[in-house]
């Protein structure tokens, strides 16, 4: 093929598209789509392996071609020796910039199916970037660089992969025009991954050599591999199940995204159908309420429909006023989810930032958003040999199994039942990155057997009864900054006052509560978890609380902030500069940290997160402890 752009407009597309665009438009409606990944480890071929996929699909248009040629000029290649890669979106940038940005999603289709393919990244630091591409892929094409075989992200990647549910692999040998298309290496590769594979619980995968670059295996069966006697590439792709029809046999599920109500006649409930198949008249419960009502119709924008099934967007309206709001989940009556506040759950950390336990994430899960805390991991998975390994805390790309709480009950399924309402992913609330992706195993049994216990006696009876109101006063600063010495007087002044108080000073309680805890990050997020929990305890007594603690991070504070109620919560800020606090270090410690006798030292090898809204800011360095008190008990009278 000399010239590229010389092309039968029959190889470019259907030919219905010139006799009738309305046939046309119709036979490729009814398609089925297939959404698949390809991955594995860096250099092994996968942005050519799409770009060929792309091209041999015969579905690609004039311009694209002629774009194309230009390109293949620009790079110094001609004809049959395009530079397939280039057909995939965002490689360009990626190669100008010398750098892997992102997953690069492209459609394409034959005269069979719809296809949408997620290239992702093979570099390690882009591991999240594979994870975001597989978690909506019905397939996953792991490649091999059949010179290199089975690798340490190969490994990592099959790993998410089976992790991720999905059970539909291709196991690509690229490359195979590099080794002489031996047969021996090949089936060599498949013995090495069979191995790992059935260590991972992958029940099966289709093995097939190609070679992206020579077209080898990818549409057309190879000349070069007559050894070779299963499908194609495109073969298998063209035939392989998508997770949708699988999801219609189960339960019916889905997820409220909102409410409509255009008028007051009308009130329905939109979502799409995560599983199972929905009819008029069919018995449903609302969780985690627990309403339970029938379906009076299913309504779309075309009309309403006399069943629906999973897949699908539609609105639900019900045959009585039952109360559902967006983030709840309608099921089917009699075969309904679990709801729960806590659960087991493997963690994928995608954050630069290791996970520290204790400290409240956003989690959203379904159509629904909430706070959530994780514990320290049960263990981390290495992915070369499986081991669970100890851990107290995850880093980037690591893998690992913990429990976590919920502020709320959610209902849900484990993951491997229902993707939708079993994954979920952890958002960091300062930055608003997301920092994990999840998939749920079960719940924990304590979050059945533990109920809330109504008491008589509520924390309004206890402060009225000491004629005061339940306040937290959150002094935060350096090390040397004062805290404790102002939060002391502040507290002698309330109590002359004849006001109920008590102080909880950082070192004191490391002598008994904290006593087991550390000064790393993660040591320090639940040394004030837990404090903060005692405080609340205390205001639930109807005591003002004083805290003396450094309390380094906002996300932190930001948590026992939300603890309280309205108003309850006073941050002091004891600003004082670094330079202050060293030169006074009535404790020594500042000069044991630059000596390097004292690691994880706030201010010098750990960082302070000053308060960007305190209540009361004091700066000790041209401020008495007294007078700086004084400023405290005022604040707290006027509030």
């Amino acid at each position: 093929m000399s010239d590229i752009t010389q092309v039968d407009p029959a190889y470019i597309a259907d030919s219905l598209i010139a006799e009738d665009i309305e046939a046309y438009l119709l036979k490729h409606q009814h398609k089925t789509m297939l959404r698949f990944i390809t991955c594995g480890s860096v250099d092994d071929g996968k942005s050519t392996l799409i770009g060929r996929l792309l091209y041999d699909s015969k579905m690609i248009f004039e311009d694209q071609l002629a774009s194309l040629e230009h390109d293949s000029k620009a790079h110094g290649t001609q004809g049959a020796n395009i530079d397939f890669a280039l057909l995939v979106d965002g490689l360009a940038a990626e190669r100008e910039q010398g750098i892997t940005i992102d997953v690069a999603y492209r459609f394409f289709a034959t005269d069979k199916r719809k296809f949408i393919v997620a290239d992702t990244p093979g570099h390690e630091q882009y591991t999240r970037n594979m994870v975001t591409g597989a978690s909506t892929a019905d397939l996953a094409v792991i490649l091999i660089d059949a010179r290199q075989g089975v690798l340490t992200q190969t490994r990592r990647h099959s790993y998410l992969v089976q992790l991720l549910g999905i059970r539909n692999v291709v196991l690509a040998v690229n490359k195979m025009d590099l080794v002489g298309y031996s047969a021996e290496r090949f089936y060599e590769i498949v013995t090495e991954y069979s191995h790992f594979a059935k260590q991972i619980g992958m029940k099966a995968f289709l093995p097939i050599p190609i070679s992206g670059l020579a077209g080898d295996n990818i549409v057309t069966r190879s000349e070069n591999m007559p050894w070779y006697q299963g499908p194609t590439l495109m073969g298998h792709l063209e035939e392989a199940p998508v997770n949708v029809a699988q999801m219609q046999d189960g339960p019916f599920r889905m997820a409220v995204q909102w409410v409509n109500r255009p008028n007051l006649d009308f009130r329905g409930f939109a979502g799409q159908i995560a599983s199972g198949i929905i009819r008029p008249g069919d018995a449903i419960r609302v969780l985690p309420s627990g309403k339970t009502t029938t379906v009076k119709s299913i309504v779309t924008y075309d009309g309403n429909l006399d069943q629906a099934v999973a897949g699908q967007s539609i609105t639900l309206t019900f045959a009585d006023e039952v109360d559902c709001s967006r983030g709840d989940v309608i099921v089917q009556s009699d075969a309904p989810c679990e709801v729960a506040d806590q659960f087991e759950a493997t963690l994928v950390w995608m954050e630069e930032h290791e996970m520290l336990p204790g400290r409240p994430y956003l989690l959203k899960i379904g159509t629904q958003t909430m706070t959530a805390t994780v514990t320290e991991p049960k263990y981390e998975v290495n992915v070369n040999t499986l081991e669970h390994l100890p851990s107290k805390t995850l880093r980037l790309n690591a893998i690992g199994v913990v429990n976590i709480s919920t502020d709320r009950a959610v209902p849900f399924e484990a993951y491997d039942k229902n993707p939708d309402l079993g994954g979920f992913i952890l958002i960091d609330r300062m930055t608003n990155a997301t920092v994990a992706a999840g998939m749920v195993h079960f719940a924990l049994r304590r979050s059945q057997n533990i109920h809330w216990q109504a008491l008589d006696i509520d924390r309004n009876a206890h402060a009225a009864i000491k004629n005061q109101k339940a306040k937290v006063v959150w002094f935060t600063g350096l090390s040397g900054s004062g805290k404790s010495t102002i939060a002391n007087i502040v507290e002698k002044k309330l109590h002359a006052m004849g006001k109920h108080t008590f102080l909880l000073d950082g070192d004191n309680v490391r002598h008994g509560l904290n006593r087991d805890l550390g000064f790393t990050d993660a040591d320090r997020v639940e040394n004030i978890r837990r404090v903060g929990e005692v405080a609340k305890l205390m205001t639930d007594a109807g005591l003002i609380v004083l805290t003396a603690f450094i309390s380094p991070f906002r996300a932190e504070r930001q948590m026992v902030r939300e603890m309280m109620a309205e108003g309850e919560f006073i941050e002091v800020f004891v600003n004082t500069p670094l330079a202050v606090a060293e030169q006074r270090d009535v404790k020594g410690l500042y000069k044991k940290a630059r000596a390097g006798n004292l690691k994880n030292f706030t201010g010098i090898d750990s960082p302070y997160e000053a308060p960007d809204d305190a209540e009361v800011i004091l700066d000790t360095s041209d401020l008495s402890a007294e007078d700086a008190a004084e400023r405290v008990v005022q604040a707290l009278l006027s509030r």
